[in-house]
């Protein structure tokens, strides 16, 4: 589903991320982790197509990544996503759904099986400003998920949620790795990525220096944590 091929990002003098490879099979949770400045969010970019490696090339599903066609198979959620207070869900999720494409009875339909999904039906009326974050959360999730996207892309997708919204979204993600769709995870929550993914790479000073299944990469005994500070540490030995 997503290949990316000896990727690299620089910005003059300064190299973000540094020939970066890796592949995320079609069905598979993939988490993308490392500390802050490791070169994540720059990646995360490339392969949204907001910006454009310096060199080497990302693919999805056999399209270049900043090929306007490839952004109808892909639902994203930015980190600090945002809905306007005084839009219900169901009014956000509506404007949305005009801007994938869709006419006015499939986007009332579409709505209503997303809404289903992220758990909020019989909540859409409520607005956004009176909302949870968790709540306000899930509407991302919901937004993301229209147009039957092949793939889904969080940024952070459990930032700034308590337990219990950590637990909705957990849930949700769960469901969906259950329906076969393909997810790609920007998180720092790694016993939330260890629940939930089936692979996971590290990243640190733009190179991953980790990637694999999580059953592969986390030995017996250990956590993900400990996989992912031993990495860190080694990586500035």
């Amino acid at each position: 589903m997503i290949s990316i091929q000896s990727v690299s990002k620089r910005y003059g003098g300064l190299v973000a991320v540094n020939e970066v490879s890796c592949s995320i099979e079609k069905g598979e949770v993939f988490a993308l982790l490392g500390p802050n400045g490791a070169g994540k969010t720059t990646l995360v970019r490339m392969l949204m197509g907001f910006s454009q490696p310096s060199s080497g090339k990302i693919e999805i599903d056999g399209i270049p990544a900043h090929d306007p066609a490839c952004r109808k198979r892909v639902g994203y959620l930015a980190e600090q996503h945002r809905i306007p207070s005084y839009l219900s869900g169901r009014e956000y999720l509506m404007r949305h759904a005009a801007l994938c494409g869709l006419a006015r009875a499939e986007a009332k339909r579409s709505v209503a099986e997303v809404l289903e999904k992220v758990g909020m039906a019989g909540k859409e009326r409520q607005r956004a400003g009176t909302c949870s974050k968790g709540m306000n959360q899930r509407l991302g999730l919901a937004a993301a998920l229209l147009g039957n996207p092949k793939l889904l892309v969080l940024d952070e997708p459990g930032s700034g949620l308590d337990p219990l919204g950590m637990r909705d979204v957990r849930v949700v993600l769960e469901n969906l790795r259950s329906e076969g769709l393909t997810i790609f995870l920007n998180s720092h929550l790694l016993s939330e990525m260890e629940r939930v993914c089936s692979t996971a790479a590290i990243m640190v000073q733009g190179k991953i220096v980790v990637q694999g299944g999580i059953d592969v990469i986390v030995g017996e005994g250990e956590s993900l944590e400990d996989v992912f500070v031993r990495s860190v540490e080694g990586s500035h030995v």
